[in-house]
C-alpha cells in the first residue's frame, strides 16, 4: 500500500510542477489535441481546465467525453531518455456545473493567474476531468499505472 502512496505522491508532484499538457479528444475522424493549462485537485481525482464554449475541443467533448491529458517533464534534451517523466491521465471530461464553476475557477487561477481575463470571459466554460486512470512512465520504459477507486 505504501507503494500506491509514493507513486501517487510522484504524480502530484508532476501534474503540480507542470502548467500545460496535451488534451486528447476524439473527433469525427481522428483524435484531436490540443494545450491546455490545468489545475489538479488535492486528491488527485480531478483535473480542471478553462476552454471556450465554441471549440473544436470542447464540442469533441460533449459529443464524446471520453480524454487522455498527457503531461511530461522533458527539456528536449538528450538525457530525457533516461530522466524524463510521462504521465498519461483517462477520464471523463464534462462542463463543470455553474454552482461549482467558482470553486474550480478560483482553484486555477491560483496556478495560472495570467489567465484571469480568459476565464472570466461569458463564453469561457470551466471543464473537469474525472480521472480514472494514471499511467506513469519514468526511466524511459518503466511503466506504473495508479487506478482512482
Amino acid at each position: 500500500m505504501e507503494s500506491k502512496k509514493t507513486l501517487l505522491a510522484q504524480i502530484k508532484t508532476l501534474l503540480q510542477a507542470q502548467l500545460f499538457g496535451v488534451l486528447a479528444t476524439q473527433g469525427q475522424e481522428y483524435p484531436y489535441c490540443s494545450l491546455v493549462g490545468y489545475v489538479v485537485s488535492e486528491d488527485a481525482k480531478s483535473i480542471y481546465f478553462p476552454t471556450i464554449r465554441e471549440t473544436q475541443k470542447f464540442r469533441n467533448i460533449c459529443a464524446s467525453p471520453r480524454v487522455s491529458l498527457l503531461v511530461n517533464n522533458q527539456t528536449n534534451q538528450a538525457n530525457d531518455l533516461v530522466e524524463a517523466q510521462a504521465l498519461t491521465v483517462l477520464g471523463t471530461a464534462t462542463e463543470i456545473a455553474p454552482e461549482f464553476k467558482e470553486e474550480a475557477r478560483t482553484l486555477y487561477l491560483q496556478k495560472h493567474p495570467s489567465l484571469k481575463e480568459f476565464v472570466t470571459t461569458p463564453n469561457c466554460v470551466m471543464v473537469k476531468i474525472q480521472v480514472t486512470k494514471y499511467i506513469f512512465v519514468t526511466d524511459f520504459q518503466h511503466v506504473d499505472e495508479y487506478t482512482i477507486g
